[in-house]
């Protein structure tokens, strides 16, 4: 498919800076740019370590992430899934990361949501009032639903973004981004994918909601709901596609499994 690109790419030249993922664990999430073309391009690594290199898959859900929004009609920033030889703390290594373009037009500025929202809300205006206010609550609504498919674990306030006018009259919501830290994620072993719990509701990070995923989708109105397609009307296969070329098939099985019971699971509460 056109988001994944199997040619190994020469992207030696790009410098990698360290994010962490957080306090608690050792591992990293690595970035990147190259300003060099037209339109600057991003590049950014799945969870790194020292010792091992790369050892994450989040780069490979969140093209998986972005099939599923499109199936949903959720706008996102648009990923592709690319097969590189990077240089890294002196060392060559082959891994698939993520490329993007910049999504912000000539003449914008971009905001944390959360960031935004100190400075424009009415006071004790929950962040779901504010957006709802701002008229982006469809947008929020397929990012709640979304994030419950894939158990996003990382929607806090920053991983949320703003789009302003030179003049600050003009603000939109910028196109989702960052869906990685989801499905199995946390998963490094045939054992910890097979006993993975597809319905699982671990706390999460989420600036417009609650801890759960589940409670989550109290938000969102039934009629929203209602005009999502339902899990019998879609392809999971092309969701999927190619997938199985870079992981597993314990883990493709897993992955289906996931998002068949948690779809199923909607489909189940559309009426209730």
């Amino acid at each position: 498919m056109k988001d994944i690109i199997f040619e190994q790419q020469d992207l030696r030249h790009l410098s990698w800076t360290h994010t962490r993922s957080s306090s608690g664990t050792a591992g990293s999430f690595l970035k990147s740019y190259d300003d060099s073309g037209e339109r600057k391009l991003y590049y950014k690594l799945s969870d790194y370590d020292a010792q091992n290199g790369v050892v994450g898959h989040e780069c490979v859900n969140e093209i998986i992430a972005g099939r599923l929004m499109d199936l949903l009609g959720v706008r996102r920033l648009e990923y592709v899934l690319v097969n590189a030889l990077i240089l890294l703390d002196g060392r060559e290594m082959n891994t698939f990361l993520c490329r993007s373009f910049d999504f912000k037009e000539r003449g914008q500025s971009k905001l944390s949501l959360e960031a935004y929202y100190e400075l424009e809300r009415r006071g004790d205006e929950t962040p779901l009032d504010f957006c709802t206010r701002m008229g982006w609550s469809d947008l929020v609504y397929g990012m709640i639903v979304t994030d419950f498919l894939i158990i996003n674990r990382d929607r806090h306030g920053a991983n949320i973004e703003v789009l302003r006018s030179r003049s600050g009259e003009n603000v939109s919501p910028a196109p989702l981004f960052d869906q990685g830290l989801s499905l199995a994620c946390r998963c490094r072993t045939e054992e910890e994918i097979a006993s993975f719990d597809p319905m699982c509701d671990p706390a999460v990070q989420s600036f417009v909601g609650t801890r759960s995923t589940f409670k989550n989708l109290d938000l969102v109105p039934a009629a929203f709901l209602s005009s999502l397609p339902r899990f019998n009307d879609i392809d999971l296969d092309s969701v999927l596609e190619d997938i199985d070329r870079i992981l597993p098939e314990g883990h493709i099985c897993k992955l289906c499994e996931i998002i068949e019971r948690r779809w199923e699971y909607l489909d189940s509460i559309r009426n209730t």
